[in-house]
């Protein structure tokens, strides 16, 4: 376990003045813009495809996934979970992954709350028609119980090591009154990462950082998170981005290498690079976020991702990220521990984004809380000379 203190010490420092470098506000920038690909959705919380496929799988709250297949919405789900969901507020069907082996063996995994507004991860398997998945395949992985109706965190989302990693709110409530964020004994306000190809329902990882501290959950990867809305891995780097969505005064994006377990992101002794509870906090072996705003600026992080498609040059490498109430787009570059390249768009507006999404070939995505699910473009040419 002294491997991992040393790490996150090392990390935290290092990160801890990126924060500073970032604070200054983004400056302005145009060419972005947004094509919708489908409307009149309900309440669209994510969008992703199997890896090769052309398709785009659509999430939408109240417990349905729709495709978008050769530019037109199919009319039939792909799969409705309607009767099985609670929905509204933060609760809801918030995410689907499908298995790096789909093509083969048509798995996909889906996050959920459920009647009782517990969470639920299960597994899934397409039927004989690709378009549509065998509701009567379901096979529960992971349940959850939630004590509050809010922070649910919500995403799956398969590694580049083929693990499923789970991410989960601290349970709600306000100010994590069960310090949930900070207790290894439970599964709330982590990052969870999971075997579901060796292990019925899955296998906990022998390198995962707690699979031998007495009392902790094994399935832990990170730890320290309020909620999660969203994360993402960017396959090139090797770093994991975390939006967390603060408290009262902060909004985070945290960024670390996906190798670096046992991460304590700070909540609930932080919030931000900030104490929560008092002027005074330990922030020894926390990890600091890369970039923060505080409410005078937006009210709640919306995570994205690091964009690796080609139709947008310009954006190669860089994270994009909104807020739901302020309705801006952002975007940065993260380099070798500096954050560089820290621009807010101007054009698009899309109201409230509710989440953002990636299509197989790593073009962006981003869902509207109107009912609207746009393709990130670009809409000028770019100065010549500019990077």
């Amino acid at each position: 376990m002294m491997r991992h203190v040393l790490a996150i010490t090392v990390l935290a420092a290092a990160l801890a003045g990126a924060v500073w470098a970032a604070a200054p506000s983004p400056a302005p920038a145009t060419g972005l813009g947004l094509e919708r690909v489908a409307g009149g959705l309900q309440d669209p919380l994510y969008v992703t495809a199997p890896a090769g496929d052309p398709r785009l799988f659509i999430v939408e709250q109240p417990g349905r996934i729709r495709v978008v297949k050769d530019g037109r919405l199919l009319p039939a789900p792909f799969l409705d979970l309607t009767g099985r969901v609670r929905s509204g507020g933060e609760q809801g069907l918030l995410s689907v992954a499908f298995h790096p082996q789909y093509a083969r063996n048509g798995w996909l995994y889906v996050n959920y709350t459920d009647r009782r507004g517990d969470t639920q991860v299960e597994r899934y398997q397409v039927s004989r028609d690709p378009d549509r998945a065998d509701r009567a395949s379901a096979h529960r992985i992971l349940s959850v119980r939630q004590p509050f109706a809010n922070h649910n965190g919500g995403l799956v989302m398969f590694g580049p090591d083929g693990m499923l990693y789970v991410g989960m709110g601290d349970g709600g409530g306000g100010g994590d009154p069960f310090r949930n964020g900070q207790k290894l004994s439970s599964l709330l306000g982590k990052m969870l990462r999971i075997d579901v190809d060796h292990g019925d329902p899955y296998a906990v990882p022998r390198d995962n950082p707690f699979v031998h501290r007495f009392g902790a959950r094994g399935e832990i990867w990170a730890y320290g998170l309020r909620n999660p809305w969203r994360y993402c891995f960017d396959r090139v780097a090797g770093l994991l981005y975390i939006a967390d969505v603060g408290q009262n005064l902060w909004e985070e994006v945290d960024v670390a290498p996906v190798t670096a377990a046992g991460l304590d992101y700070g909540w609930n002794v932080m919030e931000g690079a900030h104490c929560y509870r008092s002027e005074r906090c330990d922030t020894r072996g926390r990890v600091m976020p890369i970039v923060e705003y505080g409410h005078d600026q937006g009210c709640s992080v919306t995570g994205g991702f690091v964009y690796r498609g080609r139709r947008i040059p310009v954006l190669l490498g860089h994270y994009v990220y909104a807020d739901y109430c302020h309705g801006w787009i952002r975007s940065f570059k993260y380099e070798q521990g500096v954050v560089h390249d820290h621009r807010e768009w101007q054009g698009p507006a899309p109201g409230q984004v509710m989440s953002f999404g990636e299509d197989a070939a790593g073009e962006l995505y981003l869902c509207a809380q109107s009912g609207d699910v746009y393709r990130l473009t670009w809409t000028v040419s770019e100065p010549r000379g500019k990077r």
